[in-house]
């Protein structure tokens, strides 16, 4: 394995290491949530898996090789980052979004969905309102409902097989909901927007004006197909950095996620210790040892693996898209962002449960079905075809017979 300084060289003279993204790997018997678990979902075993968003690559090899040099060590104990820990991190996102950030921003938590719950504890009180834009991440609403808060929706606009914001819904839901707290999410999962420079303004100067604290979920920030660009919504004002929470971690990118380690910049004082302060009240302020190694790692080196790997998943939408032309009733949204295909099947006339029999009992596929993202995706299925082109295949055909 080549060390960070030695890929580094690599490059400087002109060789690019090449990654095999097609490697089909073995992930049965691994405790894999999505390989191992079909009969507790209440899924065949029988089913293709394409549904939760974790990617069937192999991790970077520096990746296995930080996580195995420090396996070696044979005490597990507390661990903590050190400062070349927060320096990658830094540099990642200055390197890859131009985003400039201070080392004591950075609070560190076990994932994204736990990173959001201590922000709704911390910035908002029950029956307080919390707006988002379904069809959307579905942990989101439950977050919100579970903690007791007021749920309040601005639904995006779905018009001629794409998707947009309404602002003026927007506001007055603000407005009339109570709202203290908008959850973001960009790239916007599942529909695959990446938003533009001048929507992220819009919907910072609304929330700027009604004093309404953003959480913004920007986990898929590296996955960004061409002729698009993720902008992080805190770097555009000065201002936004007291009012926006950037939520990022290394999970969704690297194929990280069973490592817990997610990195929250909090840019304003006062926030970062109301937010630390629920943070410890939680108990969950502790990060998983060989998590920090891998992020790190990730960070340091992974530059070059990530553009191969988003290049291949420019590839597999490219073949969704082909194949969907083929298929009756069936829509493919255009993917700006993310490695989640959006797929309207409405124009099949199904019910919920008609569409369910159809994807796994003739297509034999395990997919999410869109109303879990809300009432705004019913008709529509989430396929993650982050995976060796040859099972985007497999279930492009499997899909197509079903249709016959």
């Amino acid at each position: 394995m080549l060390s960070d300084i030695t890929e580094r060289r690599v490059c400087a003279i002109g060789i690019k290491m090449r990654y095999d993204f097609d490697e089909i790997i073995e992930r049965k018997n691994t405790d894999s949530e999505k390989f191992d678990f079909a009969a507790e979902f209440g899924k065949g075993k029988d089913l293709l898996p394409m549904w939760v968003a974790d990617m069937d690559f192999g991790v970077l090899p520096q990746i296995k090789e930080a996580i195995f040099e420090r396996a070696k060590h044979p005490i597990y104990g507390y661990s903590e980052a050190g400062e070349d820990y927060y320096k990658a991190v830094q540099g990642w996102f200055k390197d890859r979004f131009d985003f400039e950030t201070k080392r004591q921003w950075i609070v560190k938590t076990p994932g994204i969905v736990n990173a959001l719950c201590i922000a709704i504890r911390a910035f908002t009180s029950e029956g307080e309102g919390i707006i988002i834009q379904p069809p959307v991440y579905y942990p989101f609403a439950r977050s919100i409902i579970l903690n007791g808060r007021k749920l309040v929706n601005n639904p995006l606009i779905y018009r001629d097989g794409a998707y947009g914001i309404d602002f003026e819904d927007f506001e007055k839901k603000i407005v009339e909901g109570g709202v203290r707290m908008f959850i973001f999410c960009s790239p916007h999962n599942p529909v695959g927007r990446v938003w533009t420079r001048e929507e992220l303004k819009r919907l910072g100067d609304i929330c700027l004006k009604h004093k309404v604290i953003v959480f913004s979920d920007e986990i898929h920030c590296d996955f960004v197909r061409k002729g698009h660009k993720h902008t992080v919504l805190s770097s555009i004002n000065p201002k936004y950095l007291k009012n926006v929470i950037t939520a990022t971690a290394p999970s969704k990118t690297f194929n990280l996620a069973g490592l817990k380690t997610s990195n929250i910049f909090i840019a304003d004082e006062n926030m970062r210790a109301a937010y630390a302060r629920q943070l410890q009240a939680c108990g969950s302020n502790m990060i998983n040892a060989f998590g920090l190694r891998a992020c790190k790692a990730a960070y340091l080196n992974g530059a070059s693996w990530v553009d191969q790997m988003n290049d291949y998943i420019d590839g597999n939408f490219d073949f969704v898209r082909d194949a969907v032309r083929d298929m009756r009733g069936v829509k493919f949204i255009e993917a700006q962002g993310t490695y989640l295909a959006w797929l309207d099947m409405n124009g099949l006339k199904l019910s919920r449960r008609a569409l369910r029999d159809l994807i796994e009992n003739k297509a034999k596929l395990w997919i999410d079905e869109g109303e879990i993202f809300g009432q705004e995706g019913k008709g529509f299925i989430r396929i993650n075809i982050a995976c060796p082109m040859s099972t985007v295949k497999k279930a492009c055909i499997s899909m197509k017979k079903a249709l016959i």
